[in-house]
C-alpha cells in the first residue's frame, strides 16, 4: 500500500500526515477531524490544501499531532498536509505555494527575560 509523508510545525505543535489513497477519511490521534476540532475555526483551515488541489475526496488522512494548542495544532497540519500532497505529486507545489501553503511560521513565544514579569512587560513603576 502506497503512503505518503509530510511533517508540519508551528509554536510548540508537531504533525505527522499520512496521506493513503482512499475516501477522504481523516483521523487526528485517533479521533474523527470534526470531532477533534470541535468548533475550532482554524481546524477548517487545515484542510485548505486538499481544497487548493482538488484532492478534497481522494485521500485518506492518518494525523499524530502533539504538543501546542488547538490554533497551533491546526496550522501544523495544514503544512503536514501539503508537505505530504508534494509527495503525491510534485507539480502541485506552484498551487500550494501561491496559496502560501507551503511556508512555515517562524513566529514563536518569546522567552522571559530576568528583570521583567513577563518576555517585555515590566514591573510596575512607582515614583514614591
Amino acid at each position: 500500500m502506497e503512503q505518503y509523508y509530510g511533517t508540519g510545525r508551528r509554536k510548540e505543535a508537531i504533525a505527522r500526515v499520512f496521506l493513503r489513497p482512499g475516501s477522504g477519511r481523516i483521523t487526528v490521534n485517533g479521533r474523527e477531524f470534526q470531532e477533534y476540532f470541535r468548533g475550532i475555526l482554524a481546524g477548517v483551515e487545515a484542510l485548505e490544501p486538499l481544497k487548493v488541489t482538488n484532492t478534497a475526496g481522494r485521500y485518506d488522512a492518518y494525523i499524530t499531532v502533539k504538543g501546542g494548542g488547538p490554533s497551533g495544532q491546526a496550522d501544523a497540519i495544514k503544512l503536514g498536509v501539503a508537505r505530504a500532497l508534494l509527495q503525491v505529486d510534485p507539480n502541485l507545489r506552484p498551487v500550494l505555494k501561491q496559496a502560501g501553503h507551503l511556508r512555515r511560521d517562524p513566529r514563536v513565544v518569546e522567552r522571559k527575560k530576568y528583570g521583567l514579569k513577563k518576555a517585555r512587560r515590566a514591573p510596575q513603576y512607582s515614583k514614591r
